[in-house]
Formats: C-alpha cells, sequence, structure tokens
C-alpha cells in the first residue's frame, strides 16, 4: 500500500495515532460557502491571488471543514498541539476507501500528481506557516483590491485582522478562523488554518467512495507522517 493509502493515515480519526506517539482530535471550524465550487488550497497570506488560483472542482454548496489536531507533546497532555490535517467534507455521510493526491497546480495539467519512488510529491507551497480552504469565485467577488490585503486585512491592530483572529483562542481556537470575507453579500468565507510544523510543500489528498466519488479534500500536513528514519 502507498500513500496515501497507508495505514497510518489519520485525517478525522480522534484518538492514538498508529504512528509515532501522538493523541489525535478532530475540530469542527464551521462552515465554507462554495459558490463556484472552484475549491482554492493555498497560503493565503504568501500565495492566495484574488484571480487564477489553482483550484479543484467540486458541487457548489455549503461544506463542514474539520481540522484534524494531533498533540506531540512528550507526555500526551495537550502542552504541544499541531494542526495535522485540514479536511473539507463533501459528503459526510459516505465512508472514504481510498485517497489520492489531487494538489492543483497550475504546471500539473489535467494528470493527477503522485508520490514519486523517492518520495517526491506535488504539493502546494506554504511560506507562512499557513494553509486555508476558499472557493475560487469567492476570491473574485468578495475580495477588495490586492494591494490593501496585508496592512488593511491581514496584520494591523484592529481584533477582526486575519492575523489576530488565527491568534484568538475565543474565535475559534488558537491557529484556525473561519472568517467572512470583506465584501461578502452571502456570507461567502475563507478558513485559515496553521500548517503542522510550519512552511513546506503541503498535498491536497482526495478521499473517494466505494464508487470513486470524491467525498473529501484533505490537506496533509505531514504530522502524522513516518518520516526519513522509517
Amino acid at each position: 500500500m502507498s500513500y496515501p493509502n497507508e495505514p497510518y493515515w489519520g485525517a478525522l480519526t480522534p484518538g492514538p495515532a498508529k504512528i509515532e506517539n501522538y493523541v489525535l482530535s478532530v475540530y469542527d471550524c464551521g462552515k465554507l460557502r462554495m459558490p463556484t465550487g472552484q475549491l482554492v488550497a493555498c497560503d493565503p497570506f504568501a500565495a492566495m491571488q484574488k484571480t487564477g488560483n489553482p483550484a479543484v472542482a467540486i458541487p457548489p454548496g455549503d461544506y463542514t471543514v474539520k481540522v484534524t489536531l494531533a498533540d506531540v507533546s512528550d507526555k500526551s497532555d495537550g502542552s504541544h498541539v499541531r494542526e495535522a490535517y485540514a479536511t473539507l467534507l463533501i459528503d459526510d455521510t459516505a465512508s472514504e476507501v481510498t485517497r489520492r493526491i489531487i494538489t492543483p497546480l497550475h504546471d500539473a495539467g489535467n494528470a493527477d500528481p503522485e508520490i514519486g519512488e523517492d518520495g517526491d510529491y506535488h504539493g502546494f507551497p506554504v511560506d507562512a506557516g499557513t494553509a486555508c480552504f476558499v472557493d475560487a469565485g469567492a476570491l473574485v467577488s468578495s475580495m477588495p483590491d490586492e494591494a490593501t490585503w496585508y496592512e488593511g486585512l491581514f496584520e494591523n491592530d484592529r481584533p477582526d485582522s486575519w492575523f489576530n483572529l488565527m491568534d484568538n483562542p475565543s474565535h475559534l481556537r488558537e491557529g484556525l478562523a473561519n472568517i467572512t470575507l470583506p465584501l461578502a453579500k452571502n456570507g461567502e468565507n475563507i478558513v485559515i488554518i496553521h500548517s503542522g510544523w510550519g512552511d513546506g510543500f503541503y498535498p491536497v489528498v482526495g478521499g473517494f467512495d466505494a464508487s470513486g466519488r470524491l467525498i473529501r479534500v484533505h490537506i496533509d500536513f505531514m504530522v502524522v507522517f513516518p518520516g526519513d528514519e522509517d
């Protein structure tokens, strides 16, 4: 069996991880509104654009986003928690039976990228320690000019700045945020997640039911992973 169909896969599976001495829990981040069904997974602070983002096509709708957290502390006492997976549930009643990498990339063509024999895989870049799920059409309709994003939305002294909401444990929990886009007319929003160990390249993984229907979209932050030593 090969990645991402390894037995240690732990998205949406609370309890002891099947690799490492980690304990997993699942946190509900609320709904993501997908008016066009073009799902963008990227670093919102370093890579997101108003247009032209690579996207995965799913049916338009409102979908629950859940984050699988890993307690990586030595004593499993909750003192060191990392985000292990982010998952958008397209159908939360169907069973996931197989997975494959579906990372949307400008240069990947129409083929599903696979993990190579040398361990290389297609993933989207993270340079600000953060990833997100957002609808591509919502960015077009509900975000202002890109030149205003950083100081106007992302990092400023207002409590509703995106950085401050991510750091606010009373919003969702520290490291997670569900934010209505500034020009939204119908609740268009973005879900932002700290990215596991931090910067890197992270694959988008599709979860499929027995008929081959896409029912989950995961970001794997490579926390529950054997590493080079294994």
